[in-house]
């Protein structure tokens, strides 16, 4: 029997945006959090008590003034492509699917104009097709969703040249507020850090306007190493080249590429390997780089294939634990940010602590225009807290980790935490925007009214 809340909120958006299906619920009210052996268990059972499904922005915020009125907690989700549980509703109410917000609203020269739902290889395939292409995107980018991405992100390929989402990745937002009347803000410039990777805590973000680039033809490339190390000091000299344009630097370490199915007869067995994509016309200088650092180039895709096989980036970043997982399901990873000038230092001590414990992969990006090594290390997980004795030991020696085995925000993300509190209190003075995400008191605000 549906509750009164969920009546009137389907008589506000109709009927067919509002479902309540025990099966369509559980799926809506999940992500990716199983890469996470210490989420499983603790996401497995939360759902919502329905799915709202807005298709105009303005049934979104029919919605949350619905929500507001019966004290409903609103969970915000794109296409629930996320690893730490950011779709997941912790204290039931409603799940908004916002993935019929799909409409490319402009593009222009330099930036697209677009609805929260689009998905990012969409999007991509549309540029491309007008000379032009994203500048950075997930390894999900076939199904994430551009307002996904923004809210629950952080880099991707294309980093290495344009930098994260708060490198001037996001250019404006509207957001619309859980009050009885929510208000639409457009926000730009330093107001969208309360909104660049903050779940949905803050706002919902219905329409983003991202920059664009000019369209390159890209060559993908493998090139082959004897030891991981080798490997690192050649993507490190790469990712620093500027001569080279590049989209993608990822050195993993034997056996990783084993795991990539699809290309792994095409690698060499008991290599590791970098994973690129460089403008065309690069070979050669990809070649004098290998030889100095004792590599070999392998496996090309060359220009005129881009797209038509499937490409390098869809074996790394965290589609690379997605593989391991596939070959093996009791691993998991973890998030890290080596020292720009002491990794391989860092590396080595990790290998000699921990041995094939922790296989080691690189994406090279920028992060305020500065090239630096993060990670994502593929872990060979056997208890809770063995994996937090690898997580300490990478802070002991100087490693950065943003934990990605926890929904808190502050926890496991990156922001500027007081930036979003203030965003949260204004926004959503209920505390009802996806609970228990970002750890702000709203205890005095909840038992406002009106």
């Amino acid at each position: 029997m549906m509750k009164d809340w969920m009546v009137e909120m389907q008589a506000a958006v109709g009927e067919e945006k509002l479902l309540s299906n025990p099966e369509q619920v559980d799926k809506l009210s999940k992500d990716y959090y199983w890469y996470s052996p210490v989420l499983v268990p603790l996401l497995q059972d939360k759902r919502a008590e329905a799915i709202a499904i807005p298709h105009t922005v303005d049934e979104a915020a029919q919605v949350l003034a619905s929500a507001w009125k019966r004290r409903v907690p609103v969970t915000t989700r794109g296409a629930g492509t996320g690893n730490y549980g950011q779709a997941v509703p912790l204290e039931g109410g409603i799940v908004l699917d916002l993935s019929k917000l799909d409409r490319v609203l402009e593009v222009t020269d330099t930036y697209a104009r677009v609805q929260a739902g689009v998905r990012l290889g969409a999007l991509e395939k549309l540029l491309r097709t007008q000379e032009k292409e994203l500048r950075i995107y997930p390894s999900t980018y076939m199904k994430a969703t551009v307002g996904g991405f923004v809210c629950g992100g952080s880099g991707g390929i294309g980093s290495i040249h344009w930098g994260n989402l708060w490198d001037g990745n996001v250019l404006e937002a509207v957001v619309l507020t859980l009050e009885e009347t929510p208000r639409r803000l457009t926000v730009k410039g330093d107001e969208l850090k309360a909104y660049i990777h903050n779940y949905g805590t803050t706002g919902v973000l219905v329409e983003v306007v991202i920059p664009i680039a000019p369209k390159v033809e890209w060559t993908q490339t493998v090139v082959q190493f004897d030891n991981f190390e080798a490997a690192a000091r050649f993507s490190h000299a790469v990712a620093v080249d500027d001569s080279i344009r590049k989209r993608l630097v990822a050195p993993v370490e034997w056996p990783i590429p084993s795991f990539f199915k699809p290309i792994a007869a095409k690698l060499e067995a008991g290599s590791s390997a970098c994973l690129l994509e460089t403008a065309e016309g690069s070979e050669a200088q990809l070649a004098e780089h290998a030889s100095v650092a004792g590599g070999r180039i392998g496996y090309t895709i060359a220009p005129e294939q881009y797209r038509k096989v499937i490409g390098l980036s869809d074996f790394t970043w965290n589609h690379t634990t997605l593989w391991a997982l596939k070959t093996d399901p009791t691993v998991t990873y973890l998030q890290a940010g080596f020292d720009k000038d002491r990794f391989l230092e860092q590396i080595h001590f990790i290998k000699e602590k921990f041995g094939d414990e922790v296989l080691m992969h690189l994406e090279f990006m920028r992060s305020a225009g500065v090239v630096v090594p993060a990670a994502l290390p593929v872990i060979r997980y056997t208890t809770h807290e063995r994996l937090y004795e690898i997580i300490a030991y990478f802070n002991s020696i100087g490693v950065r980790v943003n934990d990605p085995h926890t929904w808190v925000l502050e926890m496991g993300g990156r922001g500027e935490w007081h930036v979003m509190h203030e965003a949260k209190r204004d926004n959503d003075p209920r505390g009802l925007l996806n609970p228990g995400k970002l750890q702000t008191p709203v205890s005095t605000a909840m038992n406002q009214e009106g």
